[in-house]
């Protein structure tokens, strides 16, 4: 772990006091870029910690607890998309992926092996912070969400979205979803069959109040669709998406 933490409220790590900053792990193995998101994040009230290589970022955010990473995916010792598949077999985490190449099938990878977002290198530093606190109010909703004895589970013929534990089973078998996954799916449930833009979507489910962020929503339904069946999620071509339900 290296000493680039800022002071805490509670004196160190461990697990976060109420009222205390988030934590946020950069794991990226170029020092300038690394510290530059570091030094933005902290003055946007975060706690950081970077790690410059796969190994360390595995041990720093088991011994850490960071409520979110920032994780590129090219480093030395294994890559991002094996640091995300190590981190998450420990806990679960929304994950923020840093991509040099504007490729979708790297993107689709890291969102497959559990990354929440991605952006392209360059980037800007304030929309990274956005993405970061949008990622961190998702999370606070759906444990808000998974504590209310509202919620319910929502059975659409052999789909099954249980809101309250936030699992989905297809034909009864479970099916791991990242947080977004589990979102989008049931923004889309909340009205089967109605078309919902890819606008509303990012509004909805990313807090995004601009367009910018369309091929976003085209990834992650592209995610989703490998996990819960393509035929489930039906394409409006220049207007967004559907969720397909069994005739009544």
């Amino acid at each position: 772990m290296d000493n680039t933490q800022t002071s805490t409220a509670n004196g160190g790590a461990g697990t976060p006091l109420p009222g205390t900053q988030r934590r946020v792990l950069v794991v990226e193995d170029d020092p300038t870029i690394a510290e530059a998101i570091a030094a933005r994040l902290r003055a946007e009230g975060f706690q950081v910690h970077t790690a410059g290589d796969g190994p360390a970022a595995v041990d720093t955010a088991h011994a850490w607890q960071p409520d979110l990473l920032v994780l590129d995916v090219m480093l030395p010792g294994y890559d991002g998309l094996e640091v995300c598949r190590r981190v998450q077999a420990q806990r679960p985490v929304p994950v923020l992926m840093l991509t040099a190449r504007d490729d979708e099938t790297d993107m689709l990878v890291g969102l497959g092996v559990g990354a929440d977002d991605y952006m392209t290198k360059p980037f800007s530093m304030r929309e990274l912070a956005a993405r970061v606190h949008v990622l961190l109010r998702r999370v606070e909703r759906a444990t808000a969400a998974a504590r209310s004895p509202r919620g319910g589970t929502l059975q659409l013929g052999d789909l099954s979205i249980d809101h309250a534990q936030r699992r989905v089973r297809v034909r009864g078998d479970d099916v791991h979803l990242t947080p977004t996954e589990f979102d989008l799916l049931a923004c889309l449930a909340q009205t089967p069959r109605a078309v919902l833009s890819r606008e509303q979507l990012l509004a909805e489910v990313w807090d995004w109040a601009d367009a910018s962020g369309t091929r976003t929503v085209d990834s992650h339904i592209k995610a989703l669709r490998r996990k819960i069946g393509a035929e489930r999620i039906r394409t409006v071509h220049g207007v967004g998406y559907a969720l397909e339900t069994p005739a009544p």
